[in-house]
C-alpha cells in the first residue's frame, strides 16, 4: 500500500483526492517555496478541484505514475491548492496561463520560480504527447532541463508574465443608456434563435445574462429581450444539461442543442439558476419557470444539504471512474425497470432509443418534445400522461440510486452558500413558501455560528474546521443573500446584518487609489499581485454584486454612503465594461440600477391586515427591481436599520409611503391604487 503524503492532513476533499499519490506533494505554503529556494529547483503548481472531471483524468494519466512522480519528485517542488478553498491564487495564476497561452482552465498546470513567479504554464496534459497536445513527461524533462541551464533566464520570464498581471489602470469613466443598449445588442449578436444561450459551444447557463435581459425588458418594454432570455430557460430546462430525474443543472453543455452536459453540478450554478427562474416567474407567470425552481430546491434538499443546513459545494461527473455513467440509461434497462407500457411511455416522451445519443446510452431529454403527441399516440389525457410519467420518473430514480453514486464534495464554502441563501429567501418570498425561508435562515446561522471569527468572515468550513479569511465574493454575496433574506422574511435585524457586513467589505477590501474592491483582504496573505475582478463568468464578480447590493442597501436604509459607493465602482470600471458590456452583465445590472429612478415604498400596519398582506404580497411577487421596500407594525421599529423610515408619523391601519430619493408622499390608503401605481403598466 502506498505511503500518504503531506496532503493527507488537509481538510480540502480535493487535496485529499491526491494524499496517496507517489507525488511528493505540499499544500501552499512558506514551507514548499523556502525548500525550492534552497535546492535551487522550481515549483511544480497543480489547481483543480474534487469534482472536476479532467483534473482525476491527470491524475490517474499522471499523478498515479511512478515514473512521473520521480520526475517531479527529483526536479521540482509540487504544490496542490484547490481551487474553490484559494480563489485568490487560482484567480493569479489562471490570468497567468491565460496570458501566456490564451486559454485557461482546470487542471491548471503552472511552473514557477522559488518566489512565485509563472514562467510557463497550461492546463491539461496527457502522459505522452498526442493528439497536438505536449506529453506531460516531456514537458518536465525539458522543463528541468532548462531550469538547470538558465534559472536566470525563467526569473527573467516570470518577471515579463508578473508585469502583465498588475491590474490595469483605467481612469474613471460613466456608464450611460447607450451602454445598455449596447450590452443588449451585443448578446442580440450572439444569441443562438435556434436553441437559445449565446455563442457556441460549449454552452454555459450564464444564469446573470437571463438576469440582465429581464431587467431590460422591464425598463424598456423590449419585447425581443424577454423573448431570448425565455428560449434559453425553455431549451436548458428541455435539455440533458437539466437532470429530469433528480433535478439539478449540470455545469455547461458540451453541444449547441444543451444536450450532453459535463455532468457535475455546482451549488453556485444552481442558486443562480433558481433566482434566474424565479424572476422568469414573476414576469411571465408561466407555470413551467415555478415548476423548475420547485424541482432545484428540491434537489439540493435532498442531495446538497448539510445536517446543520450548511449547503455542499458540488457533485463530481464520474462514477467508477467514467463520466456520466451515473446518469445514462439504456432503452433495455429502463423497459426492464418500468415495464413496456410505462417504458414505452417514458421513451417516447424523452427521446430514449436504441441507439442512444451519448457514447451508446441514452441522456433523457425533453429537446423537441410533443407530449400532447405523446399522449395521443397513446391514448391518454394529457393530465394522466403527467401523472405516469412523474410514476416512472421516481422509479427510474430510486434505481438509480442503487448505483455507486459520484464523489459529492462536501465542504462548505461562505460564498457559494450565500448565493444559495439568497435563492431559497427569493423563492420563499415569490412562492409564499415558508420552507425555503426556513432553509435560507439555517444556512445563514450556521454561517454565522461556523464561519465567523472575531467579526470576520471565513471562507471554507469542513470535517469542523473553519480555515481562510474570506474574499470579497464571500462578503458581496453575503450581502445580497442578508438583503433577499429582509425581502422575505421583513425582519429588519437582516438589514442590520447587511449593512454589518457591507462596511467590514468597505474597509477590507477597497481600492483607496484606483477604486473597486480587490478580490483579496488587505491583511490576507501577501501574493505577487493583489488581484480586482469584474469579469462576470460562470459566477458574477464580486464587484458587480457589490455595486447592485449596495444601490439596493442605499435605497432600502437612507444611507447615502453606500450609493456614493456604487457609484465609485461603476466609475472605476467603466472604461473596461465599456469594450465589451456583454462580459459584464451583472455589472450591467447594476448599472441599469443606477440609471433608473426608483421608488421607495415604506407599508406600516398589522402585517395581519387584509390591506397590508395585499400590498406586500404585490410587491413580494411581482417584478419589480427598481423598487425597494420596508415593512414595520411601527415606523420606529426601523430605526436602526432603516432611520429615515423610523421618522416617518405612525398611522392607524394600513399605510403607505411612496419615496422617491427618500422624500416621501404623504401616508397614503387607497391601496389598490397605490399598488396600480407602484407596480405601473406591464411593458
Amino acid at each position: 500500500m502506498r505511503q500518504a503524503n503531506r496532503l493527507i492532513n488537509e481538510k480540502s476533499p480535493y487535496l485529499l483526492q491526491h494524499a496517496y499519490n507517489p507525488v511528493d506533494w505540499y499544500p501552499w505554503g512558506e514551507e514548499a517555496f523556502a525548500r525550492a529556494e534552497a535546492e535551487g529547483k522550481p515549483v511544480f503548481l497543480s489547481i483543480g478541484y474534487s469534482t472536476c472531471h479532467w483534473c482525476h483524468v491527470m491524475a490517474r494519466e499522471s499523478f498515479d505514475n511512478e515514473e512521473i512522480a520521480a520526475l517531479l519528485n527529483e526536479h521540482f517542488i509540487s504544490v496542490k491548492v484547490d481551487r474553490e478553498e484559494r480563489p485568490d491564487i487560482d484567480a493569479i495564476y489562471m490570468q497567468a496561463c491565460q496570458a501566456m497561452t490564451g486559454q485557461g482552465g482546470w487542471p491548471l498546470s503552472v511552473f514557477l520560480t522559488p518566489d512565485k513567479k509563472p514562467f510557463f504554464a497550461g492546463t491539461y496534459f496527457p502522459p505522452e504527447s498526442r493528439y497536438g497536445r505536449p506529453g506531460y513527461k516531456d514537458v518536465l524533462s525539458l522543463i528541468a532541463g532548462e531550469y538547470r541551464r538558465d534559472p536566470g533566464k525563467m526569473q527573467r520570464l516570470g518577471l515579463q508574465v508578473l508585469k502583465a498581471l498588475q491590474p490595469p489602470a483605467a481612469a474613471p469613466g460613466e456608464l450611460t443608456e447607450g451602454d445598455l443598449h449596447n450590452c443588449f445588442r451585443l448578446l442580440q449578436r450572439s444569441f443562438d434563435a435556434l436553441y437559445g444561450g449565446f455563442g457556441p459551444p460549449p454552452k454555459f447557463p450564464t444564469p446573470h445574462n437571463i438576469m440582465f435581459l429581464l431587467r431590460y425588458h422591464r425598463r424598456t418594454g423590449n419585447a425581443e429581450a424577454l423573448a431570448m432570455a425565455e428560449k434559453t430557460l425553455d431549451a436548458m430546462a428541455a435539455g440533458g444539461i437539466y437532470d429530469h430525474l433528480g433535478y439539478g443543472f449540470a455545469r455547461y453543455s458540451t453541444d449547441r442543442r444543451w444536450l450532453v452536459p459535463h455532468f457535475e453540478k455546482m451549488l453556485y450554478d444552481n442558486a443562480l439558476l433558481a433566482m434566474a427562474y424565479t424572476e422568469a416567474w414573476q414576469v411571465t407567470g408561466r407555470q413551467r419557470y415555478m415548476t423548475v425552481v420547485r424541482e432545484i430546491l428540491e434537489y439540493i434538499a435532498r442531495e446538497m444539504t448539510s445536517p446543520r443546513g450548511g449547503y455542499y459545494s458540488a457533485q463530481d461527473a464520474d462514477s467508477e471512474g467514467e463520466e456520466g455513467k451515473y446518469y445514462v440509461w439504456d432503452k433495455a434497462e429502463i423497459l426492464e425497470i418500468l415495464g413496456p407500457r410505462q417504458g414505452r411511455l417514458f421513451c417516447a416522451a424523452y427521446n430514449i432509443t436504441e441507439a442512444g445519443n451519448f457514447e451508446g446510452r441514452n441522456i433523457p431529454n425533453l429537446i423537441g418534445a410533443d407530449l400532447k403527441q405523446v399522449a395521443n399516440e397513446h391514448n391518454l389525457p394529457p393530465e394522466q400522461l403527467l401523472s405516469e410519467l412523474e410514476s416512472c420518473r421516481q422509479k427510474l430514480l430510486q434505481a438509480r440510486a442503487k448505483r455507486t453514486p459520484p464523489h459529492k464534495d462536501d465542504k462548505i464554502l461562505t460564498a457559494w452558500n450565500a448565493l444559495m441563501i439568497a435563492a431559497q429567501a427569493m423563492a420563499a418570498r415569490v412562492f409564499h413558501n415558508e420552507q425555503y425561508l426556513h432553509s435560507a435562515e439555517k444556512a445563514y446561522a450556521f454561517i454565522e455560528a461556523e464561519l465567523t471569527s472575531g467579526g470576520r468572515l471565513l471562507a471554507r468550513w469542513r470535517d469542523g474546521e473553519a480555515r481562510y479569511p474570506a474574499y470579497l465574493d464571500d462578503y458581496a454575496y453575503l450581502v445580497w443573500a442578508c438583503l433577499e433574506l429582509y425581502a422575505a422574511s421583513l425582519n429588519p435585524d437582516y438589514l442590520v446584518k447587511a449593512r454589518t457586513w457591507a462596511e467590514a467589505m468597505d474597509r477590507l477590501f477597497w481600492d483607496r487609489e484606483g477604486g473597486g474592491y480587490f478580490f483579496a483582504a488587505a491583511d490576507a496573505e501577501e501574493l505577487i499581485v493583489r488581484p480586482k475582478e469584474v469579469y462576470d463568468g460562470a459566477m458574477p464578480s464580486g464587484n458587480s454584486v457589490a455595486a447592485r447590493e449596495l444601490l439596493r442597501l442605499a435605497r432600502l436604509t437612507g444611507a447615502g454612503e453606500y450609493e456614493e459607493r456604487a457609484r465609485q465602482i461603476l466609475a472605476a470600471f467603466a472604461s473596461r465594461v465599456k469594450e465589451y458590456p456583454a462580459g459584464y452583465t451583472h455589472f450591467m445590472q447594476a448599472a441599469l440600477q443606477a440609471l433608473w429612478p426608483g421608488k421607495e415604498v415604506v407599508v406600516t400596519g398589522d402585517a395581519a391586515a387584509e390591506d397590508t398582506q395585499k400590498i406586500l404580497g404585490a410587491l413580494q411577487q411581482k417584478f419589480l427591481p427598481e423598487v425597494n421596500w420596508l415593512w414595520a407594525r411601527d415606523p420606529a421599529a426601523l430605526a436602526e436599520a432603516a432611520p429615515f423610515a423610523a421618522a416617518l408619523p405612525a398611522q392607524e391601519g394600513t399605510c403607505v409611503y411612496v419615496c422617491r430619493n427618500f422624500a416621501c408622499s404623504r401616508p397614503r390608503t387607497d391601496i389598490s391604487t397605490v399598488i396600480a401605481e407602484i407596480i405601473g403598466p406591464e411593458p
